[in-house]
């Protein structure tokens, strides 16, 4: 596999697929909760499509590109299958680009899964209606079963209130305290951490509805507080959507000692975003943080950015 771009000029399709972060509503959206979810355009996905009168080839380039790229090969041969076509039928070239890692809670199989999805939507294959589901369904190769949260707030590029349920909601410009994002230096992988809160819910069902109820009660603080930026008023919900991982077993040693260090260095409160088990962990502040051992991304810098073409 190649990793370098192609050197065919003529592009003929190209789009940029912002990652996410989910401020709460992790797991229990399975179960029709509500979660919280905005983009994040620091991380991202490019796809290019360029001309070429060969059978379609595809390359990739970035973070994690020779480990991951048989899962990306993955998803496009289920497009085909979905569509009824074989590779060789297409010509050109795709050319994926990302810096988002796999396994983090950034949407890196959403954006993958958004991004094949655009480039058969530009080809004819898909249309703007199918766009969602057709995402949705390529991204179960991950998940198991996709909630759907990530393909909506990458599809959208829009802050959202998601429910499976429900009509999804943008969010009008919400005001959000100081919130940093920081790699655990743990990896999770989403199916796995899915299957263990499932297991939960055979093992032992009323403890596991309290644990969504939890979480959906942390969501709806957050709804009350999106326009008060007051770090204070955010440090129990924080908490409490926190606690839920921990209640499903999905906080490791590497988790907590990047907890202590966050909260050793000033941070208000904490809380892992995505599947759990590792990842990137939310942390809350009343001012910048320094002296950290590690990178830092600023959450309302990404909120309020909108759709790179």
């Amino acid at each position: 596999m190649k990793a370098t771009v192609p050197e065919t000029n003529l592009v003929l399709f190209q789009k940029r697929i912002p990652g996410k972060w989910i401020l709460a509503g992790e797991h229990s959206v399975l179960r029709g909760g509500k979660a919280l979810v905005f983009p994040l355009s620091s991380q991202y996905l490019e796809i290019f499509y360029f001309k070429a009168n060969s059978a379609l080839k595809i390359d990739l380039q970035g973070v994690n590109s020779n480990e991951i790229s048989k899962v990306v090969f993955s998803v496009f041969e289920k497009a085909f299958v979905k569509l009824n076509l074989k590779q060789h039928q297409l010509s050109g070239r795709v050319h994926l680009k990302s810096n988002i890692l796999f396994g983090a809670g950034m949407g890196a199989s959403a954006t993958l899964c958004v991004a094949v999805t655009y480039f058969f939507n530009f080809l004819g294959y898909v249309k703007d209606s199918e766009m969602y589901d057709f995402a949705r369904e390529l991204e179960n190769i991950f998940h198991g079963e996709s909630s759907g949260v990530d393909v909506a707030v990458v599809l959208r590029q829009r802050p959202l209130i998601f429910s499976r349920n429900e009509p999804v909601i943008e969010l009008s410009q919400p005001a959000l305290p100081k919130l940093y994002l920081s790699h655990t230096g743990s990896q999770g992988i989403t199916k796995d951490c899915v299957n263990q809160v499932k297991k939960l819910w055979q093992k032992d069902p009323v403890a596991a509805a309290e644990i969504d109820a939890r979480m959906n009660e942390a969501v709806q603080q957050f709804l009350e507080l999106l326009h008060v930026p007051t770090p204070e008023k955010w440090i129990a919900p924080l908490q409490k959507a926190h606690s839920c991982f921990a209640s499903w077993g999905l906080i490791n040693s590497k988790v907590q000692m990047h907890e202590q260090v966050l909260l050793s260095h000033g941070a208000l409160a904490v809380k892992l975003t995505g599947s759990g088990a590792g990842g990137y962990m939310l942390s809350l502040w009343k001012d910048k943080p320094v002296d950290l051992p590690f990178a830092l991304i600023d959450c309302a810098e990404n909120v309020t950015k909108r759709e790179i073409k």
